[in-house]
């Protein structure tokens, strides 16, 4: 059941690539909040895990879409393969009749670098492997997909990265392979938005703030309910969001008539939580990317005042 002031997207269908957990998983919920039809995919699902060998399976968040009010669906998608991904549109084509919303959220990159590390002692096969997994799984799925999302004019993708492109631009990201892979998806959005644009489609790139997602939660011993309990070791994580925060942002995105005057841009969460007036699940906006310019960046002390 739809709350009052949550965005409307009863009939419309989406695709997240990438669901499994963490941002994906917010979106897909998000999408199911406001009364879309969300097909799930990734790895990790029947009974298989992708290599990052955690818990958490596509079925899960498939079942957590139907709880919010939508209709979950999930297929087990190597976005690596282009016959897989290829299926997978057919079989949305068949039994949806359309797709309108694409989120390409497939990172798995979490392993395959070393931060702060110079290119030549980082493992190149590894290194290399992350830009299959975080650039080359996206464009496959756009590939296919797109073919089907282009036949109604008002169609949305939402290329998920880490970093505002302002912020990217002047700042070294973890490791010469996590950067170029997310400036790469960021450009990814702007040519999306070229080739969409004659069909009334729009293509952005989106980044969350500090992500509290499944993995970061056990990086720091804490759970979703007793996150602030991090701070204790790391303290600008005070202004951390739960995945679905970025989850609304996408929906909102998804439910805006208008939506086309953000086609080819970089946002973030917490630009659109002040824009479409959503907020993350205790009621507050954190607006990271801000905070961590103002904040984190220049070595102030930490503290989220003025920025929720």
């Amino acid at each position: 059941m739809q709350s009052a002031g949550m965005p409307d997207l009863s009939g419309r269908v989406a695709l997240v690539a990438g669901a499994t957990r963490g941002a994906g998983r917010g979106i897909a919920v998000a999408l199911g909040e406001a009364g879309a039809t969300v097909w799930c995919t990734g790895r990790s699902g029947g009974g298989q895990r992708s290599e990052y060998d955690r818990p958490e399976t596509i079925e899960e968040t498939a079942e957590l879409v139907t709880a919010a009010g939508g209709r979950g669906i999930a297929v087990r998608v190597d976005h690596l393969v282009p016959a897989e991904v290829a299926a997978l549109v057919d079989r949305i084509e068949a039994e949806s009749g359309r797709l309108d919303v694409l989120v390409n959220d497939v990172w798995g990159g979490e392993h395959r670098f070393t931060r702060d590390v110079p290119v030549w002692e980082q493992d190149l096969d590894a290194g290399l492997r992350l830009f299959q997994l975080a650039v080359q799984t996206h464009v496959v799925t756009s590939a296919h997909a797109l073919r089907l999302l282009s036949r109604r004019p008002g169609g949305l993708v939402v290329e998920m990265t880490d970093g505002t492109a302002a912020y990217n631009e002047v700042t070294y990201r973890v490791s010469v392979f996590y950067d170029l892979a997310k400036v790469a998806v960021t450009r990814l959005a702007f040519s999306q938005a070229h080739d969409l644009r004659p069909y009334g489609g729009t293509a952005v790139a989106l980044t969350p703030g500090w992500l509290r997602s499944e993995m970061m939660l056990d990086n720091y011993g804490v759970t979703e309910a007793t996150w602030r309990e991090a701070t204790r070791v790391q303290p600008h994580f005070c202004i951390s969001e739960s995945p679905l925060f970025v989850g609304r942002a996408v929906a909102a995105l998804a439910a805006d008539p208008g939506v086309e005057r953000w086609s080819g841009q970089s946002l973030s969460s917490g630009q659109l939580a002040g824009v479409y007036g959503f907020t993350d699940v205790d009621g507050t906006r954190p607006d990271c990317w801000r905070y961590i310019t103002e904040v984190q960046d220049p070595g102030r002390p930490a503290g989220d005042e003025g920025y929720r």
